[in-house]
């Protein structure tokens, strides 16, 4: 596929300026910039529009934020009627119609349990602070402290938040190993992998000497987004339910990235029928605007006023896009949708994995997809691991998706994870075209030299043409 060509709109010199200025200006910290250097000015659904007038397929869609794309017209419309009416748009926590209208909607998409016999607490806007909230309720609640993770979790960037995710170097919590079926830390995958795994945080909580500090909850990812797009098993995200449940232990799901639709249910903890405790929600929740709450059963609800608070908890015009959001998706039934088409592009991604050595795994659940890029050349034969990650070559295949006018992260332990996120409105023309366009990616990155990567440049109908679902 031809590199994009820009369009009528460009504005000449302005592209190069802005990101000078912001190189210049903004700190050592930012992340996508770095690897994604465009100058959004226009979007719409799956394709943003550059300040150079190049055009590209966003399968970022903001982290997993934008369940409906860029700039969907139920969202448009929602802020609009909140704009014209004359209503508050900074209400701290007091009630509005606005307000009702999101939390109804909310609620009539929970699991009923939970729903029925549910409180809700606003959060500042940013996914990391409902993590702080939930781990400063079960706290509260238990009169504990400690806290269960899991290796190659992400929660967050605020203290409490980080102290939980994987990459934490000290902060009290207590790993426990997270199934994964291509790298299993136990060299077994499967079924097998994962009862060991929820047999070895049985006996952990159940070791009068294992040193675990006494918890005050488990706080778990349905799928591992940043960890690497690894879906939990059902079976064993049952068993850290059971588990769980018998000692008193609340459950917290951070369905931050995973919820409204993503995996193929509307809550990804849908899938294994588990009931959490606690409900951590953001990201697609707000429309594309910034909102995060907790969702958790009325018998955790012992805080007192102002127990956890922020500024920016009102945000109606969030709340006001947030269920325009949510109702669409509900109604249209996008989860189902994500189901099947997410299903086609694995199947697809699989096939292409035959004619690419370097591909070592394609996983996820719905419009949540990964695909690992391994060193076939560097593989253990004796010892029965899979090939080793190649960062390296997932950031030639990133650079080169760009090029073809296709965004695309990275994620995983090595940062060797190619991910995929697309909107849920996704058709099935524009889930041809991404796939075609990443895998011609590979193949670039291939003649640029990884030649690792394996089939040549014509391989990319694989992508069109592999088995289905």
């Amino acid at each position: 596929m031809a590199v994009t060509e820009p369009a009528p709109t460009a504005l000449p010199g302005a592209h190069e300026a802005i990101l000078r200025r912001q190189s210049l200006r903004e700190s050592a910290a930012r992340t996508y910039a770095r690897s994604l250097p465009i100058v959004p000015v226009r979007a719409r659904g799956l394709t943003i529009e550059g300040a150079d007038g190049r055009r590209y397929l966003d399968c970022l869609s903001g982290a997993g934020t934008l369940a409906l794309g860029h700039n969907h017209p139920v969202v448009l419309e929602a802020i609009r009627r909140v704009l014209d009416s004359g209503a508050p748009l900074h209400i701290l926590d007091l009630a509005t119609p606005v307000k009702d209208a999101f939390t109804t909607e909310l609620f009539a998409t929970l699991p009923r349990q939970l729903a029925e016999h549910g409180r809700i607490q606003f959060c500042g806007p940013a996914g990391t602070d409902a993590v702080e909230a939930a781990l400063n309720l079960v706290r509260t609640a238990t009169g504990r402290t400690g806290m269960l993770a899991f290796a190659g979790s992400y929660h967050g960037m605020t203290a409490g938040a980080l102290a939980v995710s994987g990459g934490a170097r000290d902060g009290g919590a207590t790993r426990l190993p997270y199934p994964h079926d291509y790298r299993c830390p136990y060299g077994v995958g499967g079924e097998r992998g994962a009862e060991l795994a929820a047999r070895w945080t049985e006996n952990l909580l159940d070791d009068p000497k294992a040193g675990v500090p006494a918890p005050a909850g488990m706080i778990v990812e349905p799928v591992q987004g940043e960890g690497g797009v690894i879906p939990a098993p059902d079976a064993w995200l049952r068993r850290m339910r059971e588990i769980t449940e018998s000692r008193s232990i609340p459950l917290i799901a951070d369905e931050v990235q995973t919820g409204v639709g993503r995996t193929g249910t509307f809550w990804a903890v849908e899938h294994s029928q588990v009931v959490p405790d606690v409900m951590v929600l953001s990201k697609a929740i707000g429309g594309s605007l910034p909102l995060a709450v907790i969702v958790y059963r009325d018998s955790l609800d012992v805080w007192k006023p102002g127990a956890h608070a922020g500024t920016f908890r009102g945000n109606q015009l969030a709340m006001a896009a947030g269920a325009a959001t949510l109702a669409y998706v509900r109604e249209n039934r996008l989860a189902d949708r994500a189901a099947v088409l997410g299903a086609r592009m694995l199947g697809q991604l699989q096939g292409l994995a035959a004619d690419h050595p370097c591909i070592g795994d394609v996983r996820g659940r719905g419009l949540m997809i990964g695909i690992e890029l391994v060193d076939p050349e560097r593989e253990d034969l004796s010892s029965g691991n899979p090939p080793p990650p190649a960062p390296d070559l997932a950031a030639a295949v990133r650079e080169e998706c760009l090029r073809r006018g296709l965004i695309v992260e990275l994620g995983g332990r090595h940062s060797s994870v190619v991910r995929l996120l697309p909107p849920l409105t996704l058709t099935d023309e524009q889930a041809v075209a991404v796939l075609d366009r990443l895998a011609d990616a590979l193949a670039a990155a291939a003649r640029a030299g990884h030649p690792r990567t394996g089939a040549g440049a014509g391989a990319h109908h694989g992508a069109q043409t592999g088995p289905s679902h």
